[in-house]
């Protein structure tokens, strides 16, 4: 059954469920960021407009860099302003940033624990038609393994808007995902958020036997599994909203894991390194437990419409399904 924090959003699981892009919540977010803290600063890679910056850059033009197609500068640039009193965040898609500047990242944020906040947008194959080359499916992998780096992947839109506003205020670097494509809006304004602490979305009423572990927008397709698998296998699961990767809330992760007895990991990434990575590291350590892992099997995605590919690579619903099946086999 759903968490009570979602009860508000009455048509969660209804065909005309809301659709807003993650990223419309970035821009949102640090509009309100900014009103709230002087030292807010944006830089973008001439992306303006699709990642969101739009609204920032009118409202506070004089608080606004625009680099150009120059990532690598629009790193280091920040890294400056961020060990100098600001709060910078940089925009572009997640391909070039953290792709193409990973080392400017590294060597001038992370190293120098520079308080930028890097949005990295169009994650994930649900960008489409713009193809593989386009596709950040390794972004989580190569920035939680950065010291000093945190890693959040906001579900839905209202998340977004929260995780930005968070990571304005937290000192340090933190890496913000973020999609292209319109997703449901699931949570609410009431929904928990702490960065470093997951959520409980989803609990059946019948025994659970299956720990499934989110983030991004898959998680909605999640919560479709685990309601089909309770009405028509009557197998019992809870989702869990692991936004923050890094770090991991591991008592709520060990805690489920415990209870299930079996763990799916979902995210919209590789399953090489990314949350799926970040769980089986910590259950191999602390409580070995049979695991499945939802995303892209070591191979690059390709043109097509978005439900398209989610099938094509099974990450929808009846995937994530058999994946619990499967596990369950397992034990």
């Amino acid at each position: 059954m759903l968490n009570k924090k979602l009860e508000p959003n009455k048509k969660i699981f209804s065909d005309d469920i809301e659709q807003v892009p993650t990223r419309n919540g970035f821009g949102e977010g640090l509009v309100l960021a900014a009103r709230k803290n002087k030292n807010v600063v944006g830089l973008c890679a001439d992306l303006t407009e699709s990642t969101r910056m739009d609204a920032f850059a009118k409202e506070f033009p004089e608080r606004f860099f625009q680099v150009g197609v120059a990532e690598q500068n629009m790193a280091t640039v920040a890294a400056g302003l961020g060990i100098s009193g600001k709060v910078p965040f940089i925009a572009s898609y997640a391909t070039f940033s953290p792709g193409r500047n990973w080392e400017q990242i590294r060597t001038t944020i992370s190293y120098n624990n520079s308080n930028v906040k890097i949005a990295g947008h169009h994650a994930g194959i649900s960008v489409g038609p713009d193809g593989a080359t386009h596709q950040a499916i390794e972004d989580i992998a190569t920035m939680r393994v950065m010291a000093n780096m945190r890693v959040i992947v906001p579900a839905d839109a209202i998340e977004a808007r929260k995780a930005t506003m968070a990571a304005a205020s937290i000192v340090g670097p933190v890496y913000l995902r973020l999609g292209r494509e319109k997703t449901p809006v699931f949570t609410t304004e009431k929904t928990p958020f702490v960065p470093g602490r997951a959520e409980i979305l989803w609990q059946s009423k019948k025994k659970p036997t299956v720990a499934i572990i989110g983030c991004g927008p898959l998680l909605y397709n999640a919560l479709l599994a685990a309601r089909d698998l309770e009405q028509e296998e009557g197998i019992g699961s809870i989702v869990i909203n692991s936004h923050t990767i890094k770090p991991l809330d591991e008592k709520t992760i060990l805690a489920a894991a415990k209870k299930c007895g079996a763990v799916v990991t979902v995210e919209e990434h590789s399953v090489l390194g990314g949350l799926g990575g970040a769980v089986a590291e910590l259950l191999a350590k602390k409580l070995p437990t049979p695991m499945e892992y939802i995303g892209m099997q070591d191979t690059f995605g390709e043109s097509g419409s978005p439900s398209e590919l989610l099938a094509k690579y099974k990450m929808d619903a009846p995937a994530i399904i058999a994946a619990v099946k499967h596990v369950l086999r397992r034990i």
